[in-house]
């Protein structure tokens, strides 16, 4: 990502900013990583307005991390030379060490907190800022602008990347870059990231003093082996260069852990070593002491003359582990024909030298330096640091239990196993807690350095017998080691024939590790060795065990998660529509599909309406989880009614705006302490459609506007007033109204499908518009394609898309008269409705239809004022409308025996199969629907 970029990883970091220090709900506009920076800061009651962060002066400005950095901050200045940009150092617990400046001036222009050592930035006294982030997050990261909680900090960009120790994985500083937006390049990351591993190399160059002694007695030597010889008879390859002639990352291994061997004794020796492409390379053992009197050993590799291009290659250092080290300060990149130092020795066994002077003519690449009997025990141990260091960043990267499960297998092989096989309970894989975890094992990873070896495959039910080592370490708690594989009676008896051809892979040790985690059995895993011959030990055992505890945490994290989602997912599914009622407006078709990370509140809805007029509704609740879910559900049940009251859209969304102020105060009453941090918000389009006239009335609250499609294959976005979202409270809400072409396709969505961090809203408005873009599409086919082509492939919120295309009542199906106030026309109207049902062959309902007109009509001439206006629909029933008006609505009531009124809307509720009030802007309009038996309408 471009530092171009990092604004769109925020939504208005100042408005969000704001937002917060107000006590308002930002969850979804600023990064979770400031937030909770952010609410850290809160809590530890820091003020945006806090006061220059402590001074301290007595600090190792000199120590080994400043010596280690120096050179490093050196060239970061002539880097960005006359730019902006500050560079500074810091300790461990966020205090500067050191600083350097693009343009030397700014030291003294700056105050003293950006341009002097000495100034603490911890999160505790300077709040959110790259350091402080940096040392919470241990990793590169990033604070932009309006994301420092200090307002002194907020006209930069800054980053922090941890320097850690190459041999422990200890955080020993912050290396950060602070420079205002106009100097940032795209090429930041990369530089700061490069410059703090840089720093770390160092680190470990000065930890390798004893063995830059012995590499220094061994160059001197070499410098007097090659006294006569020209420059091209042999010289030393670095690392990296013979990794460009095919010594990659495994045969560096291979080759560090025979060194290690030969390493631990003093005495050279000479020993081929099997590689990739079945080529044998040489190892060399020279014993060398110090002029201090070290002794250890430098271990060479030798290869044949003509096998490399002759050209000069550049000296490398190792450390004890064979990792590359940089060239130290001092050492020659190639060494002159000179006589070595006083005290340096070496020497070799008889015929050791006479393989050394043959293949002297070829490339000698150096693989390790370091003293007897430290070699193979520094080397292991510090394997294992790197493993588990390695193990802490690579598992538990998801919130997916078969995922965690494979990364673990990923991580141990091969640096500790061959391969790997993990056994989890099927509840485990669904999110719960197994009952009895021995009966209901799945194989749910096999991992190796090949696909061959015949373990039992994944997906397979794995039945432990009870002498098993894997069995073993269920039942114990503890891992089970088993050395040899071969006498290991228990691990054979559970399937003889298999356990043969695994033997015949080479397999030959096994630990079986249980997955605990907070007291819940999870499964099994199993490490096995082949390519080794040394059997598993203690040491493997601790490791391992550390790598399963380390992973059953992960595991367990990703089953509580899973547990939740499946529940929230459950919720969500529950309260949305199971089916679509039956209504003759629109054609329509659906797609939901749930956020990976977490489901959230996004639901849709189709509401048949009084007139054969449908509504359709897309929403998106504020959050994730089995809350959001919940708020959802209530949402979507209130809109319904809503709908059903025959409100208007901007009325309805003004009671839905209601409900959520309402549902926001009753969780801040139930919890005081956070109901500021858990505001109900919601974003809402609700749309009406009237086939009648083919016009849509639309309002929306904080939601995209819809798509439409008409007949010919052109696509528009309708132009409405984007309305607040739900929640805030006392805001009006506007409408519109288009008219649609019958057959245009009119397409409700949630953000989900068009928005997301990393992608661009024109971008996908384009993809949108360019799936949408087919006349004649049913909307079952253009669900499909707006979902393969816009859709996100790991969406991080939900995505619900709902598609209707439109459709009109024939002008013959619909019959109306306009009358005047007079009690004579209500004989006109019956009349002239009975002719017109007559015409609709809907004589069965003539007698029923008169007797409801009569009431409705006579209501209005008595109760209502003109115009009165009387309409037949024929749809799937039969819809008579009176309009008048008048605002004032009857009411239903039961008429006493003496009353002489009162009686004429229970006889209408008695005959007819529904009724009911919708207003108008003029007046009102009381409707009736007549039951056709037997026939489908339109």
């Amino acid at each position: 990502m471009n530092w171009s970029d990092l604004k769109g990883e925020n939504l208005s970091p100042h408005h969000a900013r704001e937002q917060f220090l107000q006590g308002e709900l930002i969850e979804d506009s600023v990064r979770g990583s400031i937030l909770s920076s952010w609410e850290r800061c809160r809590v530890m009651g820091l003020s945006p307005n806090q006061p220059d962060p402590p001074y301290w002066p007595d600090l190792d400005v000199d120590g080994r991390l400043v010596r280690a950095a120096e050179p490093v901050l050196d060239q970061l200045q002539a880097t960005f030379a006359g730019t902006g940009v500050r560079v500074g150092l810091t300790d461990e617990r966020g205090a500067v060490l050191a600083r350097r400046f693009g343009e030397p001036t700014m030291a003294r222009r700056l105050p003293p907190i950006h341009s002097m050592p000495g100034f603490v930035f911890a999160e505790q006294f300077a709040g959110t800022n790259a350091i402080s982030l940096a040392l919470a997050e241990r990793r590169l990261c990033h604070v932009y602008g309006a994301e420092h909680f200090a307002e002194v900090y907020q006209s930069s960009v800054c980053s922090g990347m941890p320097i850690r120790n190459p041999l422990n994985g200890r955080i020993e500083g912050v290396l950060a870059f602070c420079f205002p937006e106009a100097d940032a390049r795209p090429t930041m990351r990369t530089v700061i990231r490069k410059a703090a591993e840089a720093i770390a190399q160092r680190l470990l160059d000065q930890s390798a003093a004893r063995e830059r002694a012995l590499l220094q007695a061994y160059l001197d030597v070499r410098a007097r082996v090659q006294t006569g010889r020209t420059a091209a008879d042999g010289h030393l390859a670095g690392t990296e260069e013979l990794a460009r002639y095919g010594v990659d990352e495994r045969d560096r291994m291979i080759l560090a852990e025979r060194a290690a061997e030969l390493i631990s004794s003093v005495q050279g020796a000479a020993v081929e070593v099997a590689v990739s492409h079945g080529r044998r390379l040489t190892l060399v053992s020279r014993p060398v002491t110090s002029p201090s009197g070290v002794e250890g050993a430098v271990i060479e590799v030798l290869f044949p003359a003509g096998e490399w291009p002759p050209q000069r290659l550049a000296i490398a250092q190792t450390d004890t582990a064979g990792g590359l080290l940089p060239q130290p300060a001092g050492l020659p990149r190639s060494q002159p024909d000179v006589i070595p130092g006083p005290g340096a020795t070496m020497s070799g066994e008889p015929g050791v030298q006479d393989t050394v002077d043959a293949a002297d003519r070829g490339v000698r690449g150096l693989v390790l330096v370091g003293e007897p009997a430290v070699g193979t025990y520094a080397v292991a141990a510090r394997r294992r640091l790197e493993l588990l260091a390695e193990a802490s960043t690579r598992i538990g990267t998801t919130l997916d239990v078969s995922r965690t499960a494979q990364e673990l297998a990923e991580t141990a092989v091969p640096r500790l196993a061959d391969f790997v096989t993990i056994d989890l309970p099927e509840a485990v894989l669904r999110g719960e807690e197994s009952a009895d975890p021995r009966t209901e094992l799945h194989r749910t990873v096999v991992h190796g350095i090949r696909e061959d070896c015949p373990f039992f495959p994944v997906g397979e039910r794995v039945d432990l017998r009870p002498t098993t080592p894997h069995l073993r370490c269920l039942l114990s708690g503890q891992a089970v080691l088993e050395p040899d594989l071969r006498s290991a009676a228990g691990w054979r008896a559970q399937d003889p024939e298999k356990a043969e051809r695994i033997l015949a892979h080479h397999v030959h040790s096994l630990i079986s590790v249980p997955l605990l985690a907070r007291g819940v059995v999870l499964g099994i895993v199993s490490f096995y060795r082949s390519q080794d011959p040394a059997p598993f030990g203690d040491d493997d055992v601790s490791l391992a065990q550390e790598l399963a505890a380390r992973a059953a945490l992960c595991i367990d994290n990703a089953r509580r998660y899973t547990r939740e989602h499946t529940l929230a997912l459950s919720l969500q599914r529950s309260l949305l529509p199971h089916g679509l009622p039956e209504q003759n407006a629109v054609e329509v078709a659906h797609r939901y599909l749930p956020a990976e990370s977490g489901v959230g509140g996004d639901w849709f809805d189709v509401v048949p309406l009084s007139s054969t007029r449908v509504a359709l509704l897309v929403g998106d609740v504020v959050g994730h989880g089995l809350q959001a879910a919940a708020t959802m559900g209530r949402l979507r049940i209130a809109a319904r009614n809503f709908a059903e009251l025959d409100l208007a859209p901007d009325e309805l969304l003004t009671q839905l705006d209601k409900l959520l102020v309402r549902l926001d105060r009753e969780e801040c009453a139930e919890d005081p302490v956070g109901g500021s941090s858990s505001m109900v918000g919601a974003r809402c389009l609700y749309t009406v459609y009237d086939p009648t006239t083919q016009r849509c009335t639309m309002s929306r609250a904080g939601h995209p506007p819809p798509a439409l499609v008409h007949p010919d294959g052109s696509v528009t976005f309708p132009d409405l007033p984007a309305g607040p979202p739900l929640g805030l409270g006392g805001l009006p809400f506007e409408t519109a109204e288009i008219d649609i072409p019958e057959h245009s396709q009119l397409v409700l969505y949630t953000d989900g499908l068009i928005e997301g961090r990393d992608r661009d809203i024109d971008e996908v408005l384009d993809r949108l518009c360019g799936a949408l873009a087919h006349p004649g599409r049913t909307p079952e086919e253009t669900c499909e394609a707006v979902m393969g082509a816009v859709a996100p492939e790991h969406p991080r919120d939900d995505v619900a898309l709902l598609v209707a295309r439109t459709r009109a009542l024939l002008p013959g199906r619909i019959a109306s008269w306009e009358l005047t106030a007079d009690p004579a026309r209500v004989s006109d109207v019956r009349a002239a409705a009975m002719r017109q049902l007559s015409r609709w062959g809907l004589d069965d309902v003539a007698f029923t239809v008169e007797l409801l007109l009569s009431e409705l009509v006579t209501n209005a001439i008595r109760y209502g004022t003109e115009p009165i206006q009387v309409r037949l629909i024929h749809d799937r029933t039969l819809i008579c409308e009176v309009y008048d008006g008048s605002s004032t609505a009857p009411h239903l009531r039961h008429a006493a025996a003496t009353d002489e009124g009162g009686r004429g809307l229970f006889l209408v509720s008695q005959l007819a199969h529904a009724w009911g009030t919708r207003y108008t802007v003029g007046g009102k309009v009381i409707w009736a629907e007549c039951a056709l038996d037997g026939l489908d309408g339109v």
